[in-house]
């Protein structure tokens, strides 16, 4: 498609284009995306499932009933060091199986990992920021528990009795 040139040097869009053929276009690639973002949330919710009964049968069980692969895949492979922050933060609110304020997992790294919790000067604006970009990732929901601000590990489980799901930019 050839632009015109004006008498002043600049470019005008051709007119010989049908504008609703664009809009139908961007309608489409929208609605795709819509429906594509909505199969994402449902696979991360599916994952979240299948990690937490793994990690659940390995607690029942001991480490010794998954393989090299799975271990790593739950994030349960002991690499001769501590995990990293966010890794000890998703383990923490995976294996917890209930929603977590940033407090309960500060305390939780204060009991189990306190040389991980102490290399940051705030803790507990650390573990937001974690647990923050852990809902971007789609790997944990934002939720309201007895009025405060806590995230969940996502799954296909049903929340808890005094937990409702909050949309993630309704969480201040």
């Amino acid at each position: 498609m050839e632009n015109v040139q004006r008498t002043n040097g600049s470019f005008a869009q051709p007119e010989r284009y049908d504008i609703g053929h664009v809009q139908e276009v961007i309608r489409q690639a929208h609605e795709e995306l819509r429906q594509l973002l909505h199969q994402r949330s449902e696979i991360m919710k599916r994952i979240g499932t299948v990690k937490q009964t793994i990690s659940g049968l390995a607690n029942l069980f001991g480490d010794s009933v998954l393989n090299d692969e799975l271990l790593e895949l739950v994030d349960r492979k002991s690499s001769g060091r501590q995990p990293g922050f966010t890794k000890a933060c998703r383990m923490i609110l995976m294996e917890s199986g209930r929603a977590m304020n940033s407090r309960d997992i500060c305390d939780y790294f204060q009991a189990k990992m306190p040389d991980l919790l102490a290399r940051h000067k705030d803790p507990m604006a650390s573990v937001t920021t974690v647990l923050n970009r852990l809902v971007e990732y789609g790997e944990a929901e934002a939720v309201t528990a007895n009025g405060r601000r806590a995230w969940r590990w996502v799954a296909d489980v049903p929340l808890a009795p005094g937990v409702r799901a909050s949309a993630v930019h309704n969480v201040a």
